[in-house]
């Protein structure tokens, strides 16, 4: 039986090789595979493991996860190699033959990355696709669950929805984003002004570090453990799963999503927006959204319809919102109503892996902004005028009002430090529907117009950087280099819009646990040489 085993990973191999031949970092990836194949023993198991370019089955592992069809052009350096693990042990041995013949890894869970940095890369790399640690595990008795990070948010909502419609996680708007990068950069959702962001509800986790051991909260020590709850988490390591404490919710909401347009004061109605909305009772949370011709003001609000009236007629009566605008959902479905979708696909709308609007906007640039200071009508106009350059469906944007919970949470208390004294945060996204170059790079240029013009609003000074959010990766802000080493002052050129003071300490964690820098790419945290 040994020796049969044995032939059928020399057959494997030898079609993989064949299949390498043609590129020139064969010789690496070669290498690299041997090394899989010799240690991950089955080769049943090792078929469903490892996919290479001319594995049939490869363009739909790369593709069907990948959210932002900007990455899935001709040109576009896709991974020599695609792990898909079923078990940690195959995560440890592709870290120890990763390590032993040079090449870089890039780690996946949902595929939401805005620059491409969990699946792309310059250099000879392999891709660890998370998506088989999905399992989801919900303790309603302690009020706590287990999150596989290959698990998107929309399993998450169903499963703890199914256990209990009283209890919720504190995640993201968008079902298909994955747990993995979620929380790795902090996680923020409609209700974070009430109960803070998904990383802030963290107690536990399962990580293996550069090593290939696999640690625990106790074992990989409060540093550690810090730094992987919204420190960009694969600059540390391959995290596999959470420990969460979910929150007690009201199972009834009341929404509302109105409209806007010039000639009805929607400039004006922005400008308020950004005085009252951080500062409404934290039950109550009101985006707005803007792109060309119209603003959207939409509302969700753990309460009936009467208190909700009563606190838009208190606090922003000026949009004018009335009983007809309003609408009693269950929370779950929440997120099949900010899409503009019927009620009665969910709950199980959610569990779709896949962003249901992906053909709209199928190639995208974003790029966000944390705001403190009220942005002045003049500059809300100017905003508005250059929306009115792009064809309506190709531009958005959406202000998320913070404040409540948000305010309470120490800037220390994880790495996320966006917190007292940040109004919203601004997420901005000019998409293209086409691989044609010149569109491509229109809309990327317009997309830095944008950013520049809301920067003359933004605060931006040694002391206080411009904000911005890491799981909105922006390789415009500053990238590492390529080869070779890059200082902390280098690289704190990007990280200090992401981390402000909590970039230092991330640099300590990182010198600690991976000094080798094992977990590198173009915006990972460096270690001090």
């Amino acid at each position: 039986m040994q020796q049969k085993t044995s032939i059928l990973q020399l057959a494997f191999l030898v079609l993989i090789s064949i299949s390498l031949a043609a590129s020139s970092s064969a010789q690496p990836v070669n290498k690299f595979v041997q090394c899989l194949t010799q240690n991950l023993g089955n080769s049943t198991a090792i078929s469903q493991v490892i996919f290479v370019p001319n594995n049939p089955s490869y363009p739909l592992v790369l593709n069907s996860r990948t959210q932002n069809l900007r990455f899935q052009t001709p040109e576009t350096p896709h991974p020599q190699v695609i792990i898909t693990p079923n078990h940690e042990s195959q995560i440890q041995v592709a870290i120890r033959c990763a390590k032993k013949n040079g090449l870089q890894m890039r780690i996946r869970s949902g595929g939401h990355d805005f620059d491409g940095a969990s699946s792309v890369s310059q250099d000879p790399f392999f891709l660890l696709d998370m998506t088989n640690f999905r399992s989801i595990s919900v303790d309603v008795k302690s009020r706590t669950a287990w999150i596989g990070v290959g698990a998107v948010l929309g399993e998450v909502y169903y499963t703890v929805y199914q256990a209990s419609n009283s209890l919720y996680f504190p995640g993201g708007s968008a079902p298909t984003v994955g747990v993995g990068g979620l929380v790795s950069g902090g996680g923020y959702g409609p209700f974070s002004r009430k109960y803070g962001l998904a990383a802030d509800h963290v107690i536990d986790a399962r990580v293996i570090d550069a090593n290939g051991r696999i640690l625990d909260r106790k074992s990989m020590g409060e540093d550690f453990f810090w730094a992987i709850r919204g420190g960009n988490g694969a600059s540390f390591g391959v995290v596999l799963s959470y420990k969460v404490n979910l929150v007690e919710i009201s199972p009834n909401f009341t929404a509302f999503n109105v409209s806007r347009t010039l000639e009805q004061n929607a400039i004006q109605l922005l400008h308020k927006w950004q005085f009252v909305a951080p500062r409404m009772p934290r039950d109550l949370s009101i985006s707005a959204q803007f792109a060309t011709g119209s603003a959207r003001f939409m509302a969700f609000f753990q309460g009936n319809v009467t208190t909700l009236l009563s606190l838009m007629e208190q606090y922003f009566p000026e949009l004018g919102v009335t009983k007809e605008d309003c609408q009693e959902i269950r929370w779950v479905d929440n997120y099949a109503y900010q899409y503009g979708l019927s009620l009665e696909l969910t709950p199980e709308f959610v569990l779709g892996r896949v962003n249901p609007f992906l053909e709209l906007a199928p190639h995208f640039k974003g790029r966000s902004d944390f705001v403190q200071e009220p942005i002045p009508e003049i500059g809300i106009r100017e905003i508005w005028n250059l929306f009115s350059q792009r064809n309506p469906g190709e531009s958005s944007m959406e202000w998320t009002p913070f404040g409540g919970k948000m305010d309470e949470i120490p800037v220390s208390n994880i790495p996320f430090p966006h917190r007292a004294g940040t109004s919203f945060l601004v997420v901005n996204i000019a998409s293209w529907n086409s691989r044609n170059a010149t569109l491509a790079q229109r809309s990327i240029n317009w997309s830095r117009e944008l950013y520049r013009t809301i920067g003359k609003y933004i605060p931006n000074t040694p002391s206080n950087p411009r904000g911005a959010y890491v799981n909105y990766r922006d390789f415009d802000l500053g990238t590492n280099n390529r080869k070779g080493y890059t200082s902390v002052k280098q690289a704190r050129v990007w990280g200090a819009h992401y981390f402000k003071s909590n970039f230092d300490r991330l640099v300590k964690v990182k010198t600690m646990v991976d000094p080798q820098n094992f977990f590198n790419f173009e915006q990972s945290i460096p270690p001090y040489r």
